[in-house]
């Protein structure tokens, strides 16, 4: 799988050992920053991060901050983006399942290093299940084309 993965300074240590984690698996992971423990604001991670994922790059992606919530704001500010926090394997499993998440936000000092890898290997693993849940997801697809604002000349 393509992976994107990214971290604020809050969850840099975390970041290092869930890609290690992916890259054991197999997956090609990209990784959008931070590169220390030193701060920096979660915006600068998570935009580019998101915007990726929404472009196709990757498979899904995981931003990774103190409590998940800033990163998860950022990226769902972007048009095609479903971002989720998550820190139980089944509202990760749940998550991509029913909803079609595509970046997982973790807070890193909300979860713990085993129970983080359970949560990222369950969102990883899981598929989204069409059915019922494509009525409800065409739903929120509406709602993010309708506040989709247009470009303007010059950016």
């Amino acid at each position: 799988m393509r992976i994107a993965i990214g971290s604020d300074h809050a969850g840099f240590d975390l970041k290092a050992i869930l890609t290690a984690e992916l890259i054991a698996l197999g997956d090609d992971v990209t990784d959008y920053g931070t590169d220390s423990t030193e701060s920096c604001d979660y915006p600068d991670i998570a935009a580019p991060l998101a915007t990726a994922v929404a472009a196709g790059k990757h498979d899904f992606g995981v931003l990774i901050c103190s409590n998940g919530v800033g990163p998860s704001i950022v990226a769902n500010k972007l048009h095609g983006i479903r971002a989720a926090v998550c820190h139980d394997t089944f509202s990760a499993k749940r998550a991509r399942e029913h909803t079609d998440v595509n970046v997982l936000c973790l807070g890193s000092w909300a979860i713990g290093r085993g129970a983080a890898s359970e949560v990222l290997r369950a969102f990883r693993d899981a598929r989204f299940e069409g059915g019922r849940h494509e009525r409800r997801l065409a739903k929120v697809k509406a709602i993010d084309d309708q506040n989709r604002v247009a470009p303007r000349a010059g950016d």
